[in-house]
């Protein structure tokens, strides 16, 4: 009875974690396909930090229950801080996305096309 209780506690939590984690996992993956097809990562890196900066001039005005919904949807998390509650994030840190254009760039630039 005792872990059929904890199951129904874990259980869900650990669902979250991995869908934000699924997601996470998206987001790079789309941001590696970008930056591959347009052969220009830091153009990619560029349109990031700018949206980052226009996400934070102007805030998103939520409730807890409508940011949990709709966060998915947006390219940069509009609910920032960092925290334990980073690992239910379904976005990757901007700066973390934005090292890998980097690294990407970097990469490509020893290859030619």
């Amino acid at each position: 009875m005792l872990g059929l209780l904890v199951m129904m506690i874990v259980a869900p939590l650990a669902a979250a974690l991995i869908q934000a984690a699924v997601s996470r996992t998206r987001e790079y993956g789309a941001d590696d396909g970008g930056a591959k097809i347009t052969h220009d990562p830091l153009a990619l890196a560029s349109a990031l930090r700018k949206l980052e900066m226009a996400s934070q001039e102007i805030p998103l005005q939520v409730n807890d229950a409508t940011a949990n919904a709709t966060a998915h949807m947006f390219i940069v998390n509009p609910l920032t801080g960092r925290s334990l509650a980073n690992l239910f994030s379904t976005h990757p840190p901007i700066e973390d996305r934005i090292a890998r254009l980097e690294a990407m760039q970097r990469a490509m630039g020893s290859r030619s096309y």
